[in-house]
């Protein structure tokens, strides 16, 4: 029997909504969506694209750091973007200065609400542990 290599942040959503952070199987990592909450999981800069990302990207490093992998080894993400229109220009900054010369490849999907009022970012992504770091 295999064991599960599971990765928590240890926020009370974990357990609320029944999931991990992310699960290895094999090389791939799977990400659950990342989003702004601070270490003690509450939700953080609502209403504030760039804070969130900002926060949610730190999460997803802790994730990186947990197998030992980089960003370069992110092989896919998908950003969901509240009013994409009006932050699709920030979304794509951040986007560039997280991953800069690396390009995973990517698809931004909008839509009209997530999980906290005031969110307006969420980041899935897959870490591939065979590509270079």
């Amino acid at each position: 029997m295999s064991v599960i290599d599971a990765f928590h942040h240890r926020v009370p959503a974990e357990d609320e909504f029944g999931y991990s952070q992310a699960i290895r199987s094999g090389d791939l990592i799977h990400v659950s969506g990342q989003l702004a909450l601070d270490p003690a999981g509450e939700f953080v800069h609502a209403d504030d694209f760039a804070a969130q990302l900002e926060r949610t990207y730190a999460n997803a490093d802790k994730v990186l750091d947990h197998y030992g992998a980089t960003r370069n080894q992110v092989v896919s993400q998908t950003l969901y973007v509240v009013d994409l229109r009006h932050n699709a220009e920030a979304a794509a900054a951040g986007n560039r200065a997280y991953f800069g010369e690396h390009r995973p490849v990517s698809t931004v999907v909008g839509v009209t609400e997530l999980t906290f009022p005031g969110q307006v970012v969420e980041i899935a992504f897959v870490i591939d542990r065979r590509l270079p770091a």
